[in-house]
């Protein structure tokens, strides 16, 4: 995919794009990835730029995993903590399970932001609380992305603006969420920005739906069991 074509998905965006629900995935452009398929030639864990970006795991295991979501899609809600309309189980607390508390694996999150009528900025919003949150409390990282994904509701509903993550953040002990919302408001350019690249780095790599796992040379693209995920995870940890 060329610099053109993915530049429609940088923020801020002239042409707002509308989703589609496709395969246990949200899909942001025109093609449907499925389990283990990707737009370009290859597909490589080594070409995704990790450094800075949140994570769980050992940081110094053996292998490294990419994780593609949106904090608004509904099937990233589906694979990390259950959604109630659909049925698979989710595939995400098996795998930090078996994986990463194992030390085995760690596990990179790497938030697109994707952008329509009906969800308006919110999913944008989640991406700049994302990074306040890793840099102020790496530690609480988990318990806050499970908190929101746990408290999304309907794309376009009454989660997911700043001022429901600022008071989701006060319930959740050792958050001070007056500081969070402060660092968003202070670094909003460069969080932008780096929501920007991130965006585009997927376009690049042909990640074009979440949730997305890039595991050694293979794109998973969906909310599948976590037995599809295994075949790969096996394949890399040796």
């Amino acid at each position: 995919m060329d610099t053109t074509s993915s530049n429609k998905f940088l923020l801020p965006v002239a042409v707002i794009i509308a989703g589609l629900l496709v395969a246990g995935a949200v899909v942001w452009n025109s093609s449907n990835p499925g389990p283990g398929t990707a737009d370009t030639a290859s597909v490589d864990i080594e070409d995704v730029r990790t450094e800075g970006e949140p994570y769980i795991g050992d940081p110094n295991a053996p292998v490294t995993i990419a994780f593609w979501s949106d904090f608004q899609c509904p099937f990233c809600k589906a694979f990390e903590v259950g959604h109630p309309e659909i049925p698979t189980p989710p595939a995400f607390p098996d795998i930090v399970r078996e994986y990463v508390d194992t030390g085995k694996v760690k596990l990179v999150f790497k938030d697109v932001v994707f952008l329509s009528p009906r969800m308006g900025q919110d999913s944008l919003t989640g991406a700049l609380y994302n990074q306040a949150v890793w840099k102020l409390y790496p530690e609480k990282y988990l318990e806050w992305r499970t908190a929101m994904m746990s408290a999304q509701d309907e794309e376009g509903g009454g989660f997911g603006n700043a001022q429901s993550i600022d008071s989701l953040n006060a319930t959740i002990p050792g958050l001070d969420a007056a500081r969070i919302a402060a660092d968003v408001n202070a670094n909003r350019a460069a969080y932008e920005r780096h929501a920007q690249e991130v965006t585009a780095e997927a376009q690049r790599l042909g990640v074009n739906a979440t949730p997305s796992l890039i595991i050694g040379d293979e794109l998973i693209a969906g909310a599948y069991p976590y037995a599809s995920f295994k075949t790969a995870l096996d394949t890399v940890v040796k």
